[in-house]
């Protein structure tokens, strides 16, 4: 079967050759770790117990750093290695836990997968969320290392697809050491496609527990006195944004200033007192494009990459301008800043980005109507009435403006979700105990 599985791999990637071959040449994406996605890494010590992590992008990784703390705690004398597939995944995960812990995800072609095998040595491999791979699960299942899956997501679309595996499908998931699904629902569906029912348990998300419950973040002042923010001007954030995204939220900005000039019966040269706008893009590749749109709009384009913390604070400038965000690892800082917060790749069909981070930080945040796959912490939140969602630029620019005017209401809204968050924490700590319980047998 592994070479069924191997010839169906040669056939996919392929296919999948030139649009590989355009994301590498022409949009930067996946140039390098290739000698590692073929098998090529280093050779761990084989004497030592070691848990293999898999986050295959930025999203997942964010769930690790509490986790990998923890388990470090309980098992002091266990290695930890992180394995990603994506660039900003591999990126922040180097950031988190050091280049000589993390590497690329292989290939899931057998001899490859075999080959990093014999050199990580894992005791125990475990996948986040899903990431669930013939070869990688059967070959680990033949040398007796268990795999779990944690913090288990599966939406009904993707269960479906997976069904249609038929016998394949099964045979991976029947494998599977422990599951710990985010809910009930997502519980059934790991149960349906082959994991036995008693090796499938619901604990809730681990993002739940990754959201820092603050009211501050350590470098906020520095990134405001770069960007020349007026702490006293109200900051509209919006996060994580995708592509088509930053031109409905730059339409509903134009609506906000409108409205603000014509209730304040202010000039178009005196904006002094208006609401600021920072936008983030979730993926790096997208900043120079997303500037270019910005200018495009009539606005001046502020990047947050030409203003160096510890430069000398720019003059203020009180013509129409929009703050772009386009360095990694910051965004935790605009979100400390803002007043109200945009959670992006909501307003298109893109999956939704986390909301739990904003809520933590006690900020009123706005989502759009495509958040599934963070259906759960949004039907959390809007359960509380800690949540607005949207669907287009008029309706997004009323919400904003009325949480901008509306302070009490705006505070009241951040502090319920940010109870939401506490009141669902606990799920790292269940997780730890059983991976503890499950490298206990090897």
């Amino acid at each position: 079967m592994r070479w069924f599985a191997d010839f169906l791999y040669l056939i996919v990637g392929l296919l999948y050759l030139p649009v590989a071959m355009y994301n590498a040449l022409l949009l930067g994406k996946n140039r390098y770790g290739w000698r590692e996605r073929f098998g090529g890494l280093r050779r761990f010590d084989p004497a030592q117990r070691r848990v293999w992590i898999h986050a295959v992008s930025l999203g997942e990784i964010n769930c690790t750093p509490l986790l990998v703390k923890k388990l470090r705690i309980k098992m002091p004398d266990v290695d930890i290695v992180i394995s990603t597939t994506t660039d900003t995944g591999f990126a922040r995960a180097v950031q988190l836990f050091g280049r000589d812990a993390v590497f690329r995800f292989p290939l899931d072609f057998s001899m490859i997968i075999s080959r990093a095998l014999n050199r990580i040595k894992p005791s125990l491999i475990v996948l986040v969320e899903l990431e669930v791979w013939y070869n990688l699960i059967h070959q680990a299942n033949r040398r007796s290392i268990p795999i779990a899956v944690v913090n288990g997501r599966l939406t009904q679309r993707s269960a479906g697809r997976l069904a249609w595996l038929g016998a394949i499908g099964r045979s991976m998931f029947a494998r599977l050491s422990w599951v710990g699904a985010q809910d009930e629902a997502i519980a059934s569906r790991f149960r349906t496609l082959g994991v036995p029912d008693s090796r499938v348990e619901v604990t809730s998300s681990l993002k739940w527990d990754t959201a820092t419950v603050t009211d501050s973040v350590e470098g906020e002042d520095a990134l405001a006195v770069a960007l020349g923010i007026d702490r006293s001007r109200r900051l509209w954030v919006c996060g994580s944004t995708g592509p088509g995204e930053e031109a409905i939220i730059l339409e509903a900005y134009k609506m906000i200033l409108t409205n603000w000039k014509a209730e304040e019966k202010q000039s178009r040269d005196t904006l002094s007192d208006a609401p600021l706008l920072a936008i983030v893009p979730r993926k790096p590749e997208r900043f120079d494009e997303v500037a270019r749109l910005i200018r495009s709009e009539a606005f001046t384009c502020i990047r947050r990459s030409q203003r160096a913390d510890g430069c000398e604070a720019p003059e203020p400038d009180y013509s129409p301008a929009v703050i772009l965000g386009d360095t990694m690892g910051e965004l935790r800082k605009f979100y400390a800043l803002a007043d109200v917060v945009f959670v992006g790749r909501s307003l298109v069909p893109m999956g939704g980005s986390d909301p739990m981070e904003v809520a933590a930080m006690s900020k009123p945040m706005i989502v759009g109507p495509h958040m599934d796959n963070f259906a759960l912490p949004v039907a959390a939140f809007e359960l509380a009435a800690a949540i607005h969602t949207v669907t287009n630029a008029k309706e997004l620019a009323e919400v904003v403006n009325r949480l901008l005017c509306d302070s009490e209401s705006a505070a009241s809204l951040a502090k319920k979700a940010q109870q939401v968050v506490l009141d669902n924490q606990g799920a790292t700590d269940v997780t730890v105990n059983k991976l503890a319980a499950l490298l206990q047998h090897v």
